[in-house]
C-alpha cells in the first residue's frame, strides 16, 4: 500500500497533470506569435486548469458533492486539454509523437478522475 496522501501535490493525478501542464507551457512557446492569444492563451489556462481544480477538490473533500462538482470540473478542463492539443498537432505547431503523447497522459489523468469520481467514499473526510 502506498504512502498516505496528506496534500494534493501527493496525488498521483496532480503530478501528472502538473508535469503535463509545464510541458504544454514550454512546447508552447514556440508557437506562432499570431496564437499567442488564441491557442497558447486556452491551452495554458485549461491545462493548468486541471491542477488548480485538483488542488480545490482535495480541500472540498469534507462534502462529497463540492468534491465530485470539482472532479467534474477537471474532468472537463483535461478534455478541454486534449481538444487544444488535437488542434496543435493538426496546425503543426506540435509532432504527432509530442501532441498524441499528451493526449495519452490526459486520457490517463481522466481515467483516474473518473474512477475518483466513481467512488468518493475513500477521498471524503
Amino acid at each position: 500500500m502506498g504512502e498516505k496522501i496528506l496534500y494534493h501535490t501527493d496525488l498521483e493525478v496532480y503530478q501528472l497533470a502538473f508535469d503535463a501542464a509545464m510541458r504544454i507551457f514550454h512546447l508552447s512557446k514556440s508557437f506562432p506569435k499570431e496564437e499567442t492569444y488564441s491557442l497558447v492563451d486556452q491551452i495554458g489556462r485549461s491545462s493548468r486548469s486541471v491542477c488548480s481544480n485538483l488542488s480545490e477538490a482535495w480541500r472540498r473533500r469534507r462534502y462529497q458533492a463540492a468534491f465530485i462538482n470539482c472532479l467534474n470540473l477537471v474532468e472537463a478542463e483535461a478534455a478541454e486539454t486534449q481538444v487544444w492539443l488535437s488542434f496543435s498537432r493538426e496546425c503543426a505547431y506540435l509532432s504527432v509523437k509530442k501532441a498524441d503523447h499528451l493526449i495519452n497522459i490526459y486520457d490517463h489523468i481522466l481515467g483516474i478522475i473518473v474512477k475518483m469520481n466513481k467512488y468518493p467514499d475513500k477521498w471524503i473526510l
